[in-house]
């Protein structure tokens, strides 16, 4: 698992003041990427290489409101990953981490020329790192 730290702005928030819930997907796909990077596999170096990551799916659980300027903790970890899909789980908590305000999972196959791959065989560097990060904690 690795931890994201993103603040609040007050272009994100909605007429309630509070951040509007169209961004946590936003924050998520930050994330993601961060989290790629800490790999050591860009999703640039990924791309680079021809292989994509598509979005399949999206489930957020709104927890807790997020207001302007208020700093929040993503925690990013694999859930399931099998070479062809992969799902990630999110856990948006405030600075201190004791407010959980979101709970979040996204869905990803793997695809190069338009065609579902799989990373063990297109990409075995990324597989491994993949399956090394996979989260073995229950209780996520």
């Amino acid at each position: 698992m690795t931890s994201y730290v993103r603040k609040a702005f007050y272009h994100e928030t909605d007429q309630m003041g509070i951040i509007h819930h169209a961004n946590y997907l936003k924050w998520m796909e930050e994330a993601r990427v961060d989290f790629m990077d800490k790999m050591g596999f860009s999703y640039f170096k990924m791309e680079e290489l021809g292989v994509m990551s598509p979005v399949l799916g999206i489930n957020v659980e709104y927890k807790s409101s997020v207001k302007f300027d208020d700093i929040v903790n993503i925690n990013v970890y694999i859930i399931e990953y099998n070479g062809v899909r992969m799902t990630i789980g999110y856990e948006i908590y405030n600075h201190d981490n004791t407010i959980l305000h979101a709970k979040a999972e996204s869905k990803h196959c793997f695809m190069k020329d338009n065609k579902i791959v799989s990373l063990k065989k297109a990409l075995p560097e990324f597989h491994q790192r993949f399956e090394d990060m996979k989260c073995t904690d229950s209780s996520i």
